[in-house]
């Protein structure tokens, strides 16, 4: 093993890990390392499709998937070799290097843990053979001692690379001072040991009066705050699970609304609307609905439940009365199923009984559940659209698919419903047009820049420019000196 390792740890879930990890590997890559991240075990609907070394696709958390595109390397899943996707409070769906395993799912959390450990230490292991450095992402805290015997996200992954750790708090919370304290002091003894500095994340004010906190915690753990990296708001870098932030009330432009249900997923592929300075908001109640100029449905990892849940709370009028009013709707594909009239499950695969849903009837199509999920990153085209969404006609897009539904017009489907988006490479339909609807399996559209431009008139910068000013702010927090410091060889 000859790769550095630098390892980002959190106090809580939240405390902005993700966020670290994607400026380290941009700004390590531009000193001249080849660089990638690591993280042992994510807990996400966030997801990515990246291609397998054996050939075909696998998923991948979207976190290390864009931390690969920070540091300029291709996304894989060694670099995620775990992926667990809830499905219930109870439950996830298990991705093993990028497959899913159905057999892993209803297995004891404990008892699983020896195996998934197996499979993305040698995954680590690989990849170190590979780069010069790895940045690895902790998970939640590694003071979770209920949990400590089974921590291979924490513990082991710190063990195996021999990492340089920083533990990062979420200052603007509250409590900085003594999550750190907690954390160092319950952590294994082990990390405890590895650990170079302490980070306090997302500040706003005077540093100056965090004094003597910085020195009183360092004399009682013998580690330095090395940084205090300020509050930055719309910086373009994806949340990794968590419901990203509405935009500031005073955003100009049309209101995007994304209807933000239990189950939703990959509701990061909408964040670069934010950038077009456009009104982004997700919402769960009906009145929020009524404000929306563009309406958004999203994916989701139950689509039966979250049709259960858009009823229960009195959303469906809602969503019926945008359509009415002829105001646009992008359905993405667990919103464009719901959207249909059936969804049939013979085989309850989407973890509630077997059975058949009526869905809301809004587009004139039918889904049926078949137990081989479908993957692929995508290339289309739109066709000849009408109305708001003529402006996205014959545009070439790029995508991913992730579902298991497979969506289909009944013999009996109005004209009016016409096939809008088609993969390039087979001609089959990915999306469909039916009035003020846009039906879509295709993730990731707004992520094309011509898309954004079309629908909004404001034409975003790429990623990359994300990257770079997240590594910009990490780099000006940091002390001078201290991060060349942690890739120094023992």
């Amino acid at each position: 093993m000859s790769a550095h390792a630098v390892m980002v740890l959190g106090c809580t879930s939240g405390a902005g890990k993700s966020w670290l990890a994607t400026a380290l590997c941009r700004l390590y890559a531009r000193r001249g390392y080849r660089v990638a991240p690591f993280k042992a075990q994510n807990m996400s609907n966030h997801a990515r499709v990246v291609a397998l070394g054996e050939g075909g696709e696998g998923e991948i958390g979207s976190a290390q998937y864009f931390q690969a595109l920070a540091a300029g390397v291709t996304p894989e899943v060694r670099m995620n070799p775990v992926l667990l996707k809830p499905e219930s409070d109870t439950r996830s769906q298990v991705v093993l290097l990028g497959k899913v395993r159905d057999d892993l799912r209803s297995r004891d959390w404990r008892e699983r843990s020896d195996e998934l450990w197996a499979a993305a230490r040698e995954a680590y292991l690989s990849l170190a053979s590979d780069y010069d450095l790895i940045i690895l992402e902790g998970a939640g805290s590694p003071a979770e001692i209920n949990l400590a015997s089974s921590d291979f996200v924490n513990t082991r992954s710190a063990l195996l690379s021999e990492a340089a750790c920083l533990l990062v708090a979420d200052i603007d919370r509250g409590g900085a001072f003594a999550h750190l304290f907690g954390t160092h002091q319950l952590m294994d003894a082990g990390v405890r040991a590895r650990m170079r500095g302490f980070v306090l994340n997302r500040f706003r004010g005077d540093a100056a009066l965090l004094a003597p906190g910085p020195a009183d915690l360092e004399a009682m753990t013998g580690v330095p705050t090395v940084a205090v990296v300020p509050m930055v708001h719309d910086h373009g870098v994806p949340e990794e699970d968590a419901v990203p932030r509405d935009s500031d009330e005073g955003a100009a432009g049309p209101r995007f609304v994304v209807v933000a249900a239990p189950h939703a997923s990959n509701l990061e592929e909408f964040e670069p609307l934010r950038a077009a300075g456009v009104h982004l908001s997700f919402v769960r109640e009906a009145r929020d609905i009524e404000r929306a100029d563009w309406l958004i449905l999203p994916g989701s990892k139950q689509t039966r439940s979250d049709l259960a849940w858009l009823r229960q709370r009195g959303m469906e009028g809602a969503i019926r009365a945008h359509i009415a009013a002829n105001r646009p709707v992008l359905a993405v594909c667990g919103g464009l199923q719901l959207l249909g009239e059936r969804l049939e499950d013979p085989s309850g695969l989407e973890g509630a009984q077997a059975g058949e849903e009526v869905g809301l009837g809004l587009l004139p199509l039918v889904t049926r559940y078949v137990p081989q999920k479908h993957l692929s990153r995508a290339r289309a085209r739109f066709g000849a659209l009408a109305g708001a969404w003529r402006r996205l006609s014959n545009l070439d897009v790029s995508g991913y698919e992730i579902h298991l539904g497979r969506t289909a017009a009944p013999v009996s489907a109005p004209r009016e419903l016409k096939a809008a988006l088609v993969s390039t490479a087979d001609g089959a339909a990915l999306g469909w047009q039916f009035g003020a609807i846009l039906g879509v399996y295709c993730h990731g559209l707004l992520e094309n820049p011509a898309v954004i431009a079309a629908l909004t008139g404001v034409m975003i910068q790429a990623p990359e420019s994300a990257f770079d000013k997240v590594a910009d702010v990490v780099e000006r927090s940091f002390m001078p000196g201290f991060l060349d410091s942690l890739v120094l060889r023992k």
